[in-house]
């Protein structure tokens, strides 16, 4: 872990911004995208970039926007890491998002958040919080092969429960669906029935499969040697050196996907996902006297 004084926070513009105050990641996902060496790392993946003064330039953005929106993070890195334990650091944003009124849209698979979850409440009260929690597999002995770090996914679960009694909304996002290891009818079946238990509000699919690029091709190449002996073989013979690597599966288990959330009135096209994630209610935007004509 290294500490740095960074240029700038927020990306985006409108009514919703992004930020990463960590860069990095101990979680050690075996499918990690933010890998790719497209992301240009200049330090070793676990040696956590730590931005340091993200409060401060957080609060001069907030600032000096004349219109409140949504503040994504966790896009790139998990927010809430192990170090996060001890700086808390993005429990010091979202402080500064509730003192400014904006909306915090928070992707997760820690259930370190549940360490804020009387600030998110705060912030959903005045503005609006949505968490998203990633869940890619019902069994837990795969999950702590696929994301050996973290908590599993039945903790997860429950701390979309915990999320839900406090009038929380919540999301998943069912991504990635690895070929030949979680893409089965009984597993999506088995985390569709768990999402409508705990009553999420969406869930966020890219189709049923993953994607690889260079970096991150290589480590997760490495991960199946290590853990399923003669599955890369069969990557390379069915998919080469290709970016996106659909399921062979995918038909039925998008057919079993959409279905079900419909029936269930679960929001499941990333369109309908991504407009209730940022978009931050009227019933919140206090207007300015420039917009009032005085």
């Amino acid at each position: 872990m290294h500490f740095v004084d960074a240029k700038g926070i927020l990306t985006g513009s409108g009514g919703h911004c992004g930020m990463n105050v960590y860069r990095g990641c101990t979680h050690g996902c075996i499918y990690c995208d933010s890998r790719s060496t497209c992301y240009q790392f200049t330090h070793p993946f676990e040696d956590i970039e730590v931005k340091q003064n993200a409060p401060e330039l957080l609060e001069a953005a907030l600032r000096s926007k004349r219109r409140k929106g949504m503040i994504g993070t966790g896009s790139m890195s998990d927010p809430y890491m192990h170090c996060e334990e001890q700086i808390r650091l993005t429990r010091r944003c979202l402080e500064v998002i509730l003192q400014y009124g904006f909306g915090a849209a928070i992707q997760t698979k820690s259930d370190r958040i549940l360490q804020d979850i009387d600030l998110l409440e705060r912030i959903n009260r005045e503005a609006k919080c949505v968490v998203q929690i990633t869940v890619t597999t019902y069994d837990d002995d795969l999950c702590s092969i696929i994301e050996p770090n973290v908590c599993n996914s039945r903790r997860r679960f429950e701390v979309l429960e915990e999320l839900q009694k406090r009038g929380i909304p919540t999301m998943v996002w069912l991504s990635p669906i690895l070929p030949f290891i979680n893409d089965t009818e009984e597993n999506v079946s088995k985390i569709l029935e768990e999402c409508i238990r705990v009553g999420v509000k969406g869930i966020l699919c890219f189709g049923m499969g993953l994607t690889l690029r260079d970096g991150d091709r290589e480590y997760y190449y490495a991960a199946l040697d290590k853990h399923f002996p003669g599955l890369k073989k069969k990557y390379i013979e069915t998919y080469g050196n290709a970016y996106e690597l659909p399921s062979p599966n995918e038909k039925a288990l998008l057919s079993l996907f959409y279905s079900t959330c419909r029936a269930h009135n679960i929001l499941c096209t990333p369109d309908e996902c991504f407009s209730y994630l940022y978009t931050l209610p009227d019933k919140y935007e206090q207007p300015s006297l420039f917009d009032l004509g005085l």
